[in-house]
């Protein structure tokens, strides 16, 4: 048979397949996992905007199960924001955070206590701002700071002072040497609060 002409098309047909069908099954299973783990990556975002106390080193099923027992998706009702809930009552929203960053775009939520005036929190689940300077806005240092800040009315919910600058109750220092990342990072904020909270109004909540 291997002496016969179409001999070897019909053998680099076959491995063709063979090989196309692994590599297909192997893109489908990894297509798989890095949606899960996308999955987890906004999870865990939005529970570390909520004012939820998680288990230290607390393992991605552990999280998965938190946020599957407190926490609600986002609805017209909610302004498209995540909530957490305290029996039947919103204890807090998660606000969806999404634009262009100084290099790409920037994901994350800020948490606002159900007066819709407090801040909880705030996190990014994705940036690829520069390491060492626009990439702290995931840091501690950067984040703790917004817990407890006030949002104000109008079009500047939250600002952005120089570092070391005296702070109102809706300000937080910016990173120093990442103006860009930090200018953009504070439109991004006041533009999807505004937007949120404009959302709310539509659907018939006052906002207060």
């Amino acid at each position: 048979m291997r002496d016969k002409a179409w001999y070897p098309v019909l053998y680099m047909f076959i491995a063709t397949a063979f090989f196309s069908s692994i590599l297909i099954g192997l893109a489908r299973f990894s297509r798989d996992r890095v949606e899960a783990n996308q999955r987890l990556s906004v999870e865990k975002a939005v529970l570390e905007a909520l004012p939820i106390e998680l288990p230290r080193e607390a393992s991605s099923l552990e999280l998965h199960r938190i946020f599957l027992e407190r926490v609600t998706g986002p609805s017209a009702a909610s302004g498209n924001a995540y909530v957490l809930l305290e029996g039947d009552e919103v204890a807090a929203y998660a606000v969806p955070l999404e634009g262009k960053g100084y290099w790409d775009t920037i994901r994350g939520f800020i948490g606002i206590a159900s007066d819709k005036n407090a801040v909880t929190g705030i996190s990014f689940y994705e940036q690829n701002e520069t390491p060492g300077l626009g990439a702290e806005i995931v840091q501690p240092p950067f984040r703790n700071q917004f817990v407890g800040k006030r949002i104000a009315e109008g079009d500047r919910p939250l600002g952005f002072r120089p570092a070391g600058s005296a702070l109102e109750e809706s300000e937080v220092h910016a990173i120093t040497g990442a103006t860009q990342t930090s200018t953009r990072v504070e439109k991004i904020i006041n533009e999807d609060l505004a937007g949120w909270r404009s959302g709310l109004r539509s659907n018939g909540d006052s906002g207060s």
